[in-house]
C-alpha cells in the first residue's frame, strides 16, 4: 500500500478547516490572559497547549475521515460519488486495512489528547481533566458514527448538528477553556461562526452529492429539504456566521483593524452568488475548498486582529 493511497483518504485538504476553531479559541484566550493578567504566564506551556490542541483535531479529523471512506465505501454510497476519489470504494485500501488504520489512529489521538489535558490541568484539576476525557472519546465515537453503523448519524440528517457542536462550539469553547479555565458567554459568538461556516461545507458536500446519497438511502438535511431549501439554508448559515462575528467585535471593539476579518467573507459572498446560479451538482466541488480555506483565513484574521 503506497503512501499516497493513506494521505488521499486522510484527506489533507479537511484539515485547514478542523483546525480553524482552535486557532480562534486559543486567539481568543492569549488576547484575555494579556488583558486581564490571568494564569499561563508560561510562554512554553502556551504554546504547548496550542501544538498539542491541533495535533489532537487533526488526529480527529483524520480518524473521521478513515471512518467516512469505510462506511460510504461499504455500504455503497462512494460507489458513484462525485468528487475525489474514495480509497474503500475504489478498492485501493481494503475495509480491513482501513478498520486497521481507524484503531491506530483513534489510540495514537487519544494519548496526544491525554497529553493535552494533563499539560493544560496538571494534577490540581482532577475534575476538568475527566471532563475533557469523556469530551474526547465522545470525539472519537461521533467521528466513527458518522457513516459507520447501522444507526450512523450522517445518513439520517443529524451530521450538521454534531459538526456545529465539535468543530464549532466545542472546538472554540474547549480550546478557550483549556488556557483559561473559565468561559464567557461571548465567545459563543466566533464559535458560532466557526460552527456554521463548518456546516457550511457539509451543507455544499451534501447538495454536490444529493442525487447519489437518494440512491444510496442516506438522507443527509439536503435530502430532507431538497435542493432549493438546502440552497436558502446555505444562504443563511453564511449570514448569521457573518453576523455573529460583527456582533462580537462590535461588544468587544477597541480598535477598526478588528474588522479586517471580513476578508475572509468575501469569497463567501462569491460562494453564496455561485450557490444560486448553480444547477449542476458537480460543479459545487470546487466551492468546499472555497468555503474551508475561507474559514480557515477567517479564524487566522479573527485570532490576530479581532481579538
Amino acid at each position: 500500500m503506497k503512501i499516497k493511497h493513506w494521505l488521499a483518504a486522510a484527506r489533507l485538504r479537511t484539515l485547514p478547516l478542523s483546525v480553524s476553531g482552535i486557532i480562534v479559541g486559543c486567539g481568543l484566550a492569549d488576547f484575555r490572559q494579556f488583558q486581564f493578567g490571568f494564569l499561563h504566564a508560561d510562554i512554553v506551556e502556551n504554546y504547548s497547549i496550542f501544538i498539542l490542541a491541533i495535533l489532537t483535531t487533526i488526529g480527529f479529523q483524520i480518524l473521521s475521515n478513515f471512518a467516512n471512506d469505510y462506511g460510504d465505501g461499504i455500504k455503497g454510497t462512494d460507489k458513484n460519488r462525485l468528487g475525489e476519489q474514495r480509497l474503500v470504494a475504489s478498492g485501493i485500501i481494503s475495509p480491513k486495512q482501513m478498520k486497521h488504520a481507524m484503531v491506530i489512529t483513534a489510540i495514537l489521538t487519544l494519548i496526544v489528547a491525554i497529553t493535552l489535558i494533563y499539560t493544560a490541568f496538571g494534577q490540581d484539576n482532577f475534575g476538568y481533566s475527566i471532563l475533557f476525557l469523556i469530551l474526547g472519546i465522545g470525539s472519537i465515537v461521533a467521528a466513527i458514527k458518522y457513516t459507520v453503523g447501522e444507526n450512523a448519524y450522517g445518513y439520517s440528517g443529524f451530521g450538521d448538528i454534531f459538526v456545529f457542536l465539535f468543530f464549532g462550539w466545542l472546538s472554540v469553547v474547549g480550546s478557550y477553556f483549556l488556557y483559561t479555565k473559565t468561559i464567557h458567554w461571548d465567545l459563543f459568538l466566533p464559535a458560532t461562526t466557526i460552527g456554521l461556516l463548518s456546516i457550511a461545507v457539509l451543507n455544499l458536500n451534501n447538495m454536490r452529492d444529493r442525487i447519489e446519497d437518494i440512491k444510496a438511502n442516506k438522507n443527509t438535511l439536503v435530502v430532507k429539504m431538497g435542493s432549493q431549501k438546502a440552497k436558502l439554508y446555505h444562504y443563511a448559515l453564511i449570514i448569521v456566521a457573518l453576523i455573529c462575528a460583527i456582533i462580537y467585535v462590535h461588544l468587544n471593539y477597541f480598535s477598526p483593524k478588528q474588522y479586517l476579518f471580513l476578508i475572509a467573507f468575501i469569497p463567501l459572498v462569491l460562494n453564496i452568488v455561485m450557490v444560486a446560479r448553480n444547477i449542476i451538482h458537480r460543479e459545487l466541488d470546487s466551492e468546499l475548498k472555497k468555503v474551508a480555506l475561507s474559514t480557515f483565513l477567517f479564524a487566522v484574521l479573527f485570532a490576530i486582529f479581532a481579538v
